[in-house]
């Protein structure tokens, strides 16, 4: 065993300190690499074009095995092709962008969301990952909390939207995510993400900052009763981040 100077210029000691500022330089490296997988190569704002994917940074692609039997690779080099429903308002880059069209479903800004899988999460023993109680009845509301079932909801103007008619939890954390609204006008039943509602027990009513009670019906819906996939998850949460900045004029315009 080595012990002591190797020569009259290296040391064990220096030597131990080169190998270990060349192994955390290869681990940041690697670590770099591997955050890229999603995400990139970016996007040349002004073209309109993939920059350099960079065959030093970007990894190889690596294929994922889902529970489901579905493979996925990452970095699949696939571009979002979605319409942009924004323009920009001066043209340089790096300018912010308005909404054109409906601001609440552009999609853009507190409004965007990701094109996540359209099908429904499942827990590992194969059921349904977030569902409402009445699927999920092994699940109930906490004898020590109020049940918000028959609360009035109320919009951001403090005009009542409609009432909640059920609750849908996630059973895998075994926390609630969504209330479900049965709309006062027309019978239709939407999401309303846990996040976005201040519930009164007192008043027995749920607040919404972030939208008024008639944009409750533009609400993004689902395929089926019972279940929601991942990309409405995304939609649904998508409009109520876009009303808290485009639910009113006031709201997008500057204070000054």
């Amino acid at each position: 065993m080595i012990r002591g100077p190797v020569t009259d210029y290296i040391d064990v000691a220096q030597l131990t300190l080169y190998a270990f500022f060349i192994f955390f330089g290869a681990l940041v490296f690697y670590l770099r690499r591997e955050d890229r997988r999603e995400g990139y190569p970016l996007e040349n704002e002004s073209a309109g074009r993939l920059k350099d994917r960079g065959f030093l940074l970007i990894p190889t692609p690596k294929t994922f095995r889902r529970a489901n039997g579905e493979t996925i690779q990452a970095p699949n080099f696939k571009p979002d092709d979605r319409p942009l429903n924004a323009r920009k308002v001066e043209p340089w880059p790096g300018a912010p962008f308005e909404p054109t069209g409906d601001p609440m479903l552009a999609g853009v800004g507190p409004g965007s969301f990701a094109q996540r899988a359209d099908h429904v999460e499942q827990t590992y023993d194969g059921h349904d990952l977030i569902v409402p109680l009445r699927v999920a009845t092994n699940f109930a509301v906490s004898p020590d909390n109020v049940s918000p079932i028959g609360f009035d909801v109320l919009g951001a103007d403090g005009e009542k939207a409609g009432v909640i008619s059920d609750v849908w939890v996630d059973r895998a954390e075994s926390v609630l995510r969504y209330y479900e609204v049965e709309l006062a006008a027309g019978g239709k039943t939407v999401l309303l993400p846990h996040n976005f509602a201040n519930v009164s027990a007192r008043r027995r009513a749920v607040d919404v900052q972030a939208i008024l009670a008639s944009q409750f019906a533009a609400v993004p819906g689902l395929r089926a009763a019972d279940r929601v996939t991942a990309l409405e998850e995304e939609k649904v949460m998508a409009y109520y981040g876009a009303g808290t900045l485009y639910a009113t004029a006031e709201r997008a315009d500057p204070l000054l």
